[in-house]
């Protein structure tokens, strides 16, 4: 057991250095958070309300990990001024596809989230390197 410990701790230590790998585990805790939000707002809320009010938070979580742990760089104002408009693009994206799966196809509106999340992660990668990489 010891072994499987420290061959997994080696490999994420070494995976730490990658970008993209600190971007996918950010989000992934970003993902987590968010979607817990918007499974609590979901019982007293639409989802279109509960899905908005837990991606705004999320928005705000992902600036700062992105900013301090994926990228641990910031192009000043601009990052700042950049990011929401990346996210509004995956936003718009995201919607889309819920309403496409929810509305039209008659999918669970607890699962279609994590099939969009799935579907924008490129687009927000790339999107949130040109943000902040100089």
């Amino acid at each position: 057991m010891l072994k499987v410990w420290t061959e997994l701790r080696a490999f994420l230590l070494g995976a730490m250095k990658y970008r993209f790998s600190r971007f996918l585990i950010s989000g992934g805790f970003n993902t987590v958070v968010t979607y817990i939000i918007y499974l609590l707002l979901l019982m007293v809320a639409s989802y279109k309300v509960s899905y908005t009010a837990a991606y705004l938070f999320g928005i705000f979580l992902a600036f700062f990990m992105n900013r301090y742990f994926v990228f641990k760089s910031h192009k000043g104002l601009r990052s700042i001024a950049f990011f929401p408009f990346v996210y509004l693009v995956q936003y718009i994206v995201s919607m889309l596809c819920l309403w496409l799966w929810i509305e039209q196809l008659g999918w669970n509106e607890q699962v279609a989230p994590l099939v969009a999340i799935a579907i924008t992660v490129p687009l927000t990668y790339v999107l949130s390197r040109f943000v902040f990489v100089k």
